[in-house]
């Protein structure tokens, strides 16, 4: 059986219009403007309005992703939604999005990977058109994280943003796309970055929402100390698997979260850090989405060309981590 060269064919990203700089903050909670930047290198994000949901922005940044690839909903043969803030907690966002993009019938689902979402999303339909079950599937990563945060925790509060990518994932040129791969999960690590209420282990009670467990919650030393490794690993480990080194790369694509782990990851990848592409100073962290908006800008700014080498990074809640080593197909 032939190996079949798939890899994105198509993106599109959209943000919320309301922006929430660091200087908003200060008037909610105990910070300042130089703290968050110091510490995380954000100076604003951007959140959904009052009436914009995830499966909202799936749209928005879908619309641009098929645009993009030359294609309609209609050449589509499967949805697949990243996310863990879901418009519900049952019914999948991608049946949302499914309905309002018009896709009838078109199957559907979400995965939950947190801040790796996009890595593993276009993993899993890599494999699906590789074994020739669909042709044509779009994937999108997205979070409306503002409506999970504790506005009064002054140490979460500020990381986070709302946004969406989305790609179109096809069979490509022989040589071009994916090229090396690797996921991975340390799940033993379950206390670190999570939301402690609103599941089937501990359903919202009074307690539990007068006690603010309905929020996200993480311990940051934890989370950095885990970033720092799983990242270079991740990345080493598909850089190797697609037979290519770091000075082969022409950018880098990490999971926005911090400055500081970006900056300790590129020295693990020993790769300059000039490569590393960051736009978190001006989205925070939009968790699943992250990867594929700076994707997106970059593309949208004419850095990318075809045939580049690039790899996407990322790790989050799970906790779960993975990259792609990619050759851009346009």
């Amino acid at each position: 059986m032939d190996f079949k060269s798939v890899g994105i064919k198509g993106l599109g990203y959209y943000v919320p219009e309301k922006v929430m700089t660091n200087f908003d903050f200060e008037k909610l909670i105990d910070t300042s403007d130089e703290w968050i930047r110091t510490r995380t290198g954000i100076e604003e994000r951007r959140f959904a309005a009052p009436d914009q949901a995830t499966s909202d922005l799936c749209v928005e940044a879908s619309k641009k992703a098929l645009e993009n690839a030359n294609m309609t909903i209609d050449d589509i043969d499967l949805i697949l939604i990243a996310t863990c803030t879901p418009d519900y907690p049952v019914q999948a966002a991608a049946c949302l999005v499914q309905k309002k993009l018009g896709a009838k019938q078109t199957p559907c689902f979400d995965l939950n990977a947190a801040c790796s979402g996009f890595i593993y999303g276009l993993t899993v339909a890599g494999g699906m058109i590789r074994g020739g079950v669909y042709k044509n599937i779009l994937v999108v990563g997205a979070e409306t994280l503002s409506r999970i945060i504790d506005m009064e925790d002054r140490n979460t509060c500020v990381l986070f943003g709302d946004g969406a990518a989305a790609a179109v994932v096809s069979e490509v040129e022989e040589g071009y796309g994916f090229l090396g791969v690797y996921l991975g999960a340390e799940g033993e690590d379950d206390d670190i970055l999570k939301i402690p209420a609103g599941g089937t282990k501990k359903p919202n009670t009074v307690e539990t929402i007068e006690n603010r467990e309905n929020f996200v919650h993480m311990k940051g030393k934890d989370v950095f100390k885990f970033a720092v490794h799983a990242l270079p690993r991740a990345t080493n480990k598909a850089m190797k698997i697609a037979g290519v080194t770091s000075d082969e790369l022409k950018m880098v694509f990490p999971h926005q979260a911090n400055i500081r782990i970006i900056e300790a990851a590129a020295k693990r990848i020993h790769a300059p850090i000039e490569k590393f592409y960051v736009n978190l100073q001006r989205f925070g962290n939009t968790s699943s989405a992250s990867v594929g908006i700076a994707l997106g800008e970059a593309l949208e700014k004419g850095k990318l060309k075809k045939g580049d080498l690039i790899a996407l990074t990322g790790f989050g809640a799970g906790l779960t981590y993975g990259s792609i080593v990619m050759k851009w197909v346009y």
